[in-house]
């Protein structure tokens, strides 16, 4: 007994060696840290031509982004319309429009570079939460068949909670999906 007080004591609650307390804000710390950890592991698998893209499609998405234009088009504009001098692009802009067509395209494609990682994290990050979730169900299920077991062995009588035998049973998540679909369905 007191080989497990001493490693209680040693511990923060938590099974933690060596940590200072069991607050909620570092236990909420270590939680942020293992998520930044994450992200920044599958940053770290990203090729330079989807960190360039990541980096134009973050510029694309800046106020700084909407001035260079208004400035550029202002510029272009102004400058095609002055009378007394050669213009490069007489009214109704036609080169401006080609070039405006094809920075769309650019853009375009590299947004969907940058949407593309974004939801292959979000997808990570569902399935993680899934993992956590189903696995929490696994642990309460169990808890709660270890409570019954002890509430039948110090002699209390849990017949009247409807809601206990089915709790202690595991969840299907297959069923719990089934269950979703036809709700939707109809």
């Amino acid at each position: 007994m007191n080989v497990q007080n001493s490693q209680v004591a040693k511990t923060d609650g938590l099974g933690t060696p060596g940590s200072k307390g069991g607050s909620v804000d570092e236990l909420t710390r270590r939680n942020v840290e293992a998520v930044l950890n994450l992200e920044q592991a599958a940053n770290e698998q990203r090729t330079p031509s989807e960190l360039i893209a990541e980096r134009i499609a973050r510029f694309c998405g800046s106020i700084k982004f909407v001035w260079v234009h208004v400035i550029w088009f202002t510029g272009w504009i102004v400058f095609n319309l002055l009378p007394g001098i050669r213009h490069i692009d007489p009214f109704p802009f036609t080169f401006l429009t080609l070039v405006v067509s094809l920075e769309a395209i650019f853009l375009s494609t590299f947004i969907l570079i940058s949407q593309n990682h974004d939801t292959q994290i979000s997808e990570r990050r569902n399935h993680l939460d899934l993992q956590i979730n189903l696995l929490s169900e696994q642990e309460n299920t169990k808890m709660i068949q270890m409570l019954q077991a002890i509430a039948e062995k110090v002699g209390v009588d849990l017949s009247h909670d409807s809601d206990l035998e089915q709790l202690g049973q595991e969840t299907q998540p297959e069923k719990l999906a089934e269950q979703i679909e036809q709700r939707e369905e109809k």
